[in-house]
């Protein structure tokens, strides 16, 4: 009896998601545990594995199809013999020509079904729609599978290579006499569709500008005092815990909970008419992934230590790289962390994650010249940005709460003593 495997069970914040890659084809073996579809929804990419061995032997839904919760994406053989060993079983070396050309006849099907096998549906449009040879495609699926991004990959890779694309267009379009227009004769444009969780960053943002009184508020911060601590002691801080780093993220995050504790305001959030005070900090951290921006949340973190919130953070980060993240790691928080820092940026003006009503935004470590005790230092400093909703959050409390984190920073003995 056929298995059903169905689409995990979306929580209430997820309406719906969408295919976005079969990694296993109708009549194709698979092991229990086994990747055999993922799931994009708005906020992660979501894997859907074989419940036991078997062979799928129907799919109810292609890439790109848009699903609900819990709905039928395809069914399963259990334990049934996989299709290559029935077709090597069944072609077995015969004499005579005959033998020959039922042999070659069995070769061309399996060629045709591997080349089937090779890309799913919405791959192949795009091999299609852009005239593509699919062996010229470096295959990074699982099992050389042709994914959309390796497409996508390679049509960003043509100009340089000196390649050119043929896009279809009706004879009527084409120039008679093109001329150049750049240095390698044309200019290419290329459209393509967002991805359901860039739809959804890109809603949130414009949600958070139009809904919010947001303003920002500045601070430069010593960062030398953190700098000479973590390289006293981050080799001992490395074998004591297990291989973890120690990096500025616990420093700073860490601050926050303190700070969030002297202003509760900044770690509220606002629901209708009414303003929610968190008893607890469950601090967000920023982190870039290939397929966009994405804030999983550290629970509790004015519990963590310093050496729990990096390997935190590090764990989340190599899960948001992978697409690992669940969505319950992603849900709620009540204050966030991001560090444009890391890709050079001098300063910012972080954008809120609604319904929070506050965010920190870190920048870039810079060596300037500053007056100390009347005289010229140069310091390693960085710039500090809090973005808040001024419907909540008055300019002085939010000043304060950013005072608050340099001093922490710059005294870092504070944050230790709670001081």
């Amino acid at each position: 009896m056929a298995i059903e495997i169905k689409a995990p069970t979306f929580p209430e914040s997820v309406a719906d998601g969408e295919i976005a890659t079969w990694h296993k084809q109708e009549g194709e073996s698979v092991a229990r545990d086994e990747l055999i579809v993922e799931i994009e929804t708005d906020k992660v990419v979501m894997e859907v594995v074989a419940p036991e061995d078997g062979v799928i032997s129907k799919i109810h839904a292609a890439e790109g199809d848009t699903i609900a919760s819990d709905q039928l994406l395809a069914e399963l053989e259990p334990g049934a013999a996989p299709a290559a060993d029935k077709e090597s079983s069944s072609s077995a070396p015969q004499s005579g020509d005959g033998a020959e050309r039922p042999q070659a006849a069995a070769k061309g099907s399996e060629e045709s079904s591997a080349t089937e096998a090779v890309m799913g549906p919405a791959a192949r449009q795009l091999v299609e729609e852009h005239r593509l040879d699919p062996a010229s495609i470096e295959a990074t699926g699982k099992g050389g599978r042709v994914t959309k991004e390796d497409i996508i990959a390679h049509l960003q890779r043509q100009p340089a290579a000196g390649e050119k694309p043929e896009p279809q267009r009706p004879a009527a379009e084409e120039p008679l006499s093109p001329a150049p227009t750049g240095p390698t004769g044309e200019r290419v444009e290329k459209r393509v569709p967002m991805t359901r969780m860039r739809a959804r960053i890109a809603e949130r943002l414009l949600q958070a500008s139009s809904e919010t009184a947001m303003l920002t508020t500045f601070n430069e911060v010593n960062m030398a005092p953190v700098m000479a601590l973590r390289e006293k002691y981050k080799e001992q801080f490395e074998k004591t815990h297990n291989g973890t780093r120690l990096g500025f993220m616990g420093f700073f995050v860490r601050a926050c909970c303190e700070a969030l504790k002297r202003f509760p305001e900044v770690n509220a959030s606002i629901d209708g008419t009414d303003v929610v005070y968190h008893g607890y900090q469950d601090i967000g951290v920023a982190v870039s992934t290939p397929g966009g921006l994405v804030v999983p949340v550290l629970r509790d973190a004015d519990f963590m230590s310093l050496a729990d919130v990096e390997a935190a953070v590090r764990d989340l980060g190599l899960r948001a790289r992978d697409n690992k993240l669940t969505i319950d790691d992603m849900t709620g928080g009540t204050f966030t962390v991001t560090n444009g820092g890391v890709f050079g940026s001098l300063m910012s003006t972080p954008i809120l994650n609604p319904p929070q009503t506050g965010i920190l935004g870190m920048h870039k470590i810079q060596e300037r010249p500053m007056a100390v005790d009347g005289q010229v230092v140069i310091l390693p400093m960085m710039y500090l940005a809090l973005s808040y909703d001024h419907r909540l959050i008055d300019g002085k409390t939010a000043v304060q709460f950013l005072v608050a984190v340099k001093d922490l920073i710059e005294d870092p003995a504070r944050i230790l003593l709670q001081l």
